[in-house]
């Protein structure tokens, strides 16, 4: 583990599976439409290792499709209508997210939200939660013309932040998120309580510290 620049400037959370937990909503989509199908139900297990990667993720599970199949962007849509009718329903702040950003707003370290997920999701995803609605910056992932793991959508969270890049950390639970942080030239934190793809390996993601639960980023941080 490399250790913590000093001073952070600011935290940058990606949001599903390291601030919320979606998955079981983003399940929902794609089993409402298994069932239009008249399709067996499967387990959120199945899925959940890949509700980082949204629909195309759930629609490899739920389906087999590819985003090379001729019907997938078809399939897409109706999955994002799909989630669109319930993405607030069992959706979740993951355990310690109240009180890490509490614990921010207490010491006065700003803090926000980038991710892939695009802004018509985001934004009412956000609305949601209050704790959630405090972050001083929500970057989706057609906010920039580049999505993670271009480094554009976490740089662009530094300049409204009006903070350097190198004073920032960045927490995820993808690669993506890790490798678009280095790129940035930020801290990099991998979550690996959240879904962190089929492989699950976060040693092998190169970040700069892992941590296993929300409230460890304050042990990180050296924050009481």
């Amino acid at each position: 583990m490399r250790p913590v620049p000093n001073p952070i400037a600011a935290v940058l959370f990606d949001l599903d599976g390291t601030l919320v937990d979606s998955a079981p909503d983003l399940a929902l989509a794609a089993e409402r439409m298994r069932a239009a199908r008249g399709l067996q139900p499967l387990p959120l297990d199945r899925y959940r290792p890949h509700a980082s990667a949204g629909a195309r993720g759930m629609l490899d599970i739920a389906f087999g499709i590819t985003p090379e199949a001729p019907v997938y962007e078809a399939m897409k849509q109706e999955f994002l209508a799909s989630y669109a009718q319930g993405l607030l329903d069992t959706t979740h702040c993951f355990d310690g997210v109240d009180l890490l950003l509490a614990a921010l707003h207490r010491h006065s370290l700003p803090w926000g939200i980038v991710t892939n997920k695009v802004d018509r999701f985001t934004t009412p995803l956000v609305a949601g939660f209050p704790q959630l609605a405090a972050a001083g910056t929500v970057i989706s992932g057609d906010t920039t013309p580049h999505a993670k793991p271009h480094p554009e959508p976490l740089l662009e969270a530094a300049r409204r932040l009006a903070v350097a890049p190198t004073a920032c950390l960045y927490i995820g639970d993808d690669e993506r998120d890790i490798v678009a942080g280095r790129e940035a030239g930020m801290y990099t934190v991998a979550a690996s309580y959240g879904y962190l793809g089929v492989e699950g390996r976060v040693d092998h993601w190169g970040a700069d510290a892992h941590i296993d639960s929300p409230a460890d980023l304050l042990k990180l941080l050296g924050l009481p």
